[in-house]
């Protein structure tokens, strides 16, 4: 049942109160204005600003001396039977005791007759005391076919125009509305009213600056553009194959053959192999739009505030769904998780179930990205079947795929790879992650850079010798991880076909 069948049936059923939590009081009051209309009951509107539109039998009277919220529960509570109160932004008032008190009566009165109490506000504030009188109903983003019927009206009105190309075919269409999905009706008119405007055509770029604009609001999300592909990233066969096989998986076409929404992947490794290059990859490759969520910001001083700031990022990313959500080094993020609870008084606990239960029982189409490299910090129940697709290991790369990390930075900082031997490289740098065969190529380019002249093999085979790479440092931490990753992930990569890291 859709929002408005669901606002619809609890009004016939005479429902004393109801709390919708919307932004978009417009398509509420439509839909309030149509069920009155077909149950044949009177829709009465009221605001702080503009007080109640029509007027009730005997109205405000001007000698009154209860203030405005306690007023129109008065006027409601002496109404005739057969009518409908739309009551918007009621829940600043909602904290007074007197307040609490009148719609408990209310609910009482009311609860039998024609009559119902619509509040609507963007958030939710329900006094425990009201409960168990007032019905929450969550009235979500606009559907597909409401998208679409603004998109004809859009496309109607400019059709004719000079300048303005309205031909969209099957596919961009389809992009488009999707591209949409999670702004408001009033959004949607104005990116496209926007995209006009400015490109003279109806164009996605400019609804992802749209969207872009919510996350940056939302304060716990950060927007990442597009820039990393899979062709930046060396090896990782398996990997890219798997991801290769989902790309089509949040079309239409996917759904209609059966296939459910791709969950997300866990990406555990060395430190500097390559993790979060693949996570920016993934949106770019899938050409999605990427949400990096910062754990940091979620937890607040406040009582309750880390909780809500978590619901509130995910509600920010399931409303510009279908994209990427990015959460970085997980194990830091979710610390302590495993402990007590008594240091932050379980905050970090609550704020991790309601993340897990997400996790388990999303359906829109949001694809996590975890990434983690201390596997001994991470809780058993995040491990577990169904969070996750698949939990991908990122090795150390192999010499070939060192070569071809080598020809990647090498290519990206305007060098050519034919001059240089690969194989060579790859040798000297055995047990080198690939931000460190990165560090080694910049390295090189400052010593060139300070003699004054190009770069050349000595110099990356010079800066090779130099550099103590991690898994020297790390040894026993790094073959710890090996050892857990061989029998509970799967590899990323194809090959294995060097000691398990570099000695001394």
């Amino acid at each position: 049942m859709n929002p408005k069948q669901e606002i619809e049936t609890m009004i016939r059923a005479k429902y004393p109160i109801l709390y919708v939590v919307t932004w978009e009081e417009h398509r509420v009051s439509e839909t309030l204005r149509n069920v009155a209309g077909e149950i044949g009951l009177k829709l009465h509107t009221w605001s702080m600003t503009k007080g109640m539109s029509p007027t009730l039998p005997g109205g405000q009277s001007s000698t009154s001396k209860l203030t405005a919220d306690l007023e129109v529960l008065t006027q409601i509570h002496g109404a005739p039977d057969g009518a409908v109160f739309h009551l918007k932004d009621f829940h600043p008032y909602m904290k007074d005791s007197r307040v609490i008190r009148v719609f408990r009566d209310l609910a009482e009165r009311l609860r039998g007759r024609s009559q119902t109490i619509v509040l609507t506000a963007p958030i939710l504030n329900l006094p425990t005391e009201l409960e168990k009188e007032v019905s929450v109903i969550d009235f979500g983003p606009p559907s597909r076919e409401e998208i679409a019927e603004v998109l004809d009206m859009v496309l109607h009105g400019v059709k004719g125009k000079p300048g303005v190309d309205t031909d969209l075919t099957p596919e961009q269409r389809e992009l488009l509305i999707k591209s949409c999905q999670g702004l408001t009706l009033e959004e949607v008119e104005s990116v496209f009213a926007r995209s006009l405007v400015s490109k003279k055509k109806l164009d996605i770029d400019i609804v992802l600056e749209e969207k872009k604009q919510i996350i940056r609001k939302s304060g716990v999300l950060e927007y990442y553009a597009a820039s990393t592909s899979l062709k930046d990233v060396g090896g990782m066969e398996h990997l890219k194959e798997w991801l290769r096989k989902r790309t089509r998986s949040f079309s239409d076409k996917a759904a209609e053959f059966g296939l459910p929404a791709p969950k997300g992947v866990l990406l555990l490794g060395v430190q500097g192999c390559g993790k979060s290059l693949v996570a920016k990859a993934i949106a770019s490759h899938w050409d999605l739009p990427m949400l990096r969520m910062d754990v940091g910001k979620v937890f607040g001083s406040l009582v309750g505030q880390s909780e809500e700031n978590v619901r509130r990022a995910i509600q920010v990313a399931e409303s510009v769904a279908p994209c990427v959500l990015w959460v970085d080094e997980l194990e830091k993020g979710f610390a302590g998780v495993q402990g007590s609870g008594y240091g932050d008084s379980g905050t970090t606990q609550r704020v991790f179930a309601t993340f897990l239960t997400w996790m388990q029982e999303k359906t829109a189409a949001v694809f996590l990205i975890a990434t983690a490299n201390d596997v001994s910090q991470l809780p058993p129940e995040l491990l577990r079947k169904g969070r996750f697709d698949e939990i991908f290991f990122i090795d150390l790369p192999d010499s070939p795929e060192r070569e071809e990390i080598f020809s990647i930075h090498l290519k990206k900082r305007k060098r050519d790879p034919k001059n240089f031997d690969l194989k060579a490289l790859a040798k000297q740098t055995a047990g080198f992650s690939g931000a460190e065969v990165e560090q080694v190529v910049i390295a090189g380019l400052f010593a060139a850079f300070d003699k004054d002249r190009d770069l050349t093999q000595e110099d990356l085979i010079e800066e090779a010798k130099e550099f103590v790479p991690l898994s020297v440092m790390m040894r026993e931490e790094i073959n710890a991880l090996r050892e857990w990753a061989k029998l509970r992930t799967r590899p990323a990569s194809r090959n294995d076909d060097e000691a398990p890291v570099a000695s001394a």
